[in-house]
C-alpha cells in the first residue's frame, strides 16, 4: 500500500514539474517582467526560469513573487524580484504564470488553496498574458463542487460576513492552520473562509458578488482573464488549452 501512494505522489509531482516547465520554454522570452506564483505547481515554473537564467538562456528576467514561497524559490534561482508598486514594475506585466486548484471548461479558476489569493489575484490582473499549469486532477466540469472557494476576510468581519456567504447559500467554514492550533492567517493578516455551494454557481457573478460584502477583501474566483492552460497528463503528454 505505501508503495503505491509512493508512485502516485511520484506520478503527480512529475506531470506538475512538466506542466510548468512547458510554459516556461513556451512563454517566457528574455527581458520579461513576470509574476510567479506560488505553490506546489508554480513553483516549478519558478525553478525552469532559474534553470534557464543560470545557463544564459534567459537574460534580463525581473519578476514579482506572489508570497514568501515564491520569493524564496527566487532566491534561490537568482532571479531578481521587486514589487508590484516598484518603479521596474510599474508598466505592468508581460506574464504571470501560476498554478490553480480548478480549472473548468471556459478555463475559469478556482485559487487560494495556498492562501495566496489576493496576490496572486493582482498579478494575474496586471499581466499581458496569463499562463496556468496544472496536472490533469485539477480539470473539473463545475468549479467549486469538490475544492472550496477561498474567501479572505478581515478577522473583525468574521461572523458577519460568513453570514452573508450563507444567505448567497454557501456552507461556510474557517480554514483551521496545520500544525498551528486556530486558523491560518495570510500574509496581510487576515483569515479565510472556505466556501462550498450544494450546486454549481455562476463563477463570473461571485467573483464579484462576494467582494460586495463588507469585510471580503478578496475571492478565489478567477474568470476575468482567461489563461492558456498547461495540462500534464499521466500519459506523459502535455495539452495546451487556449
Amino acid at each position: 500500500m505505501q508503495q503505491q501512494t509512493d508512485a502516485v505522489k511520484a506520478d503527480a509531482l512529475r506531470m506538475k514539474e512538466a506542466a510548468g516547465r512547458a510554459a516556461v520554454d513556451a512563454l517566457v522570452r528574455s527581458g520579461m517582467k513576470l509574476g510567479l506564483g506560488t505553490g506546489s505547481t508554480a513553483v516549478h515554473a519558478i525553478r525552469r526560469v532559474g534553470e534557464l537564467m543560470s545557463r544564459g538562456i534567459l537574460k534580463d528576467i525581473s519578476a514579482f513573487a506572489t508570497s514568501f514561497q515564491a520569493e524564496i524559490e527566487c532566491e534561490n534561482g537568482g532571479i531578481p524580484f521587486y514589487p508590484l508598486n516598484s518603479r521596474e514594475m510599474s508598466a505592468g506585466l508581460d506574464l504571470t504564470i501560476d498554478g490553480a486548484d480548478e480549472v473548468d471548461p471556459q478555463n475559469y479558476l478556482i485559487k487560494g488553496g495556498g492562501g495566496a489569493l489576493l496576490i496572486e489575484k493582482l498579478a494575474a490582473y496586471a499581466s499581458a498574458s496569463y499562463a496556468i499549469t496544472v496536472d490533469e486532477s485539477k480539470l473539473v466540469a463545475h468549479l467549486g463542487m469538490g475544492f472550496p472557494v477561498p474567501v479572505e476576510v478581515v478577522p473583525e468581519a468574521r461572523v458577519q460576513a460568513g453570514k452573508a456567504l450563507e444567505k448567497l447559500g454557501a456552507a461556510v467554514a474557517l480554514r483551521e492552520a496545520l500544525r498551528k492550533a486556530g486558523p491560518v492567517i495570510t500574509e496581510h493578516g487576515n483569515i479565510i473562509l472556505d466556501i462550498r455551494f450544494a450546486s454549481p454557481p455562476d463563477p463570473a457573478a461571485l467573483e464579484t458578488d462576494l467582494n460586495r460584502i463588507p469585510g471580503v477583501v478578496e475571492n478565489g474566483y478567477f474568470t476575468r482573464i482567461r489563461p492558456v492552460v498547461y495540462i500534464a497528463r499521466s500519459n506523459g503528454t502535455i495539452e495546451v488549452r487556449n
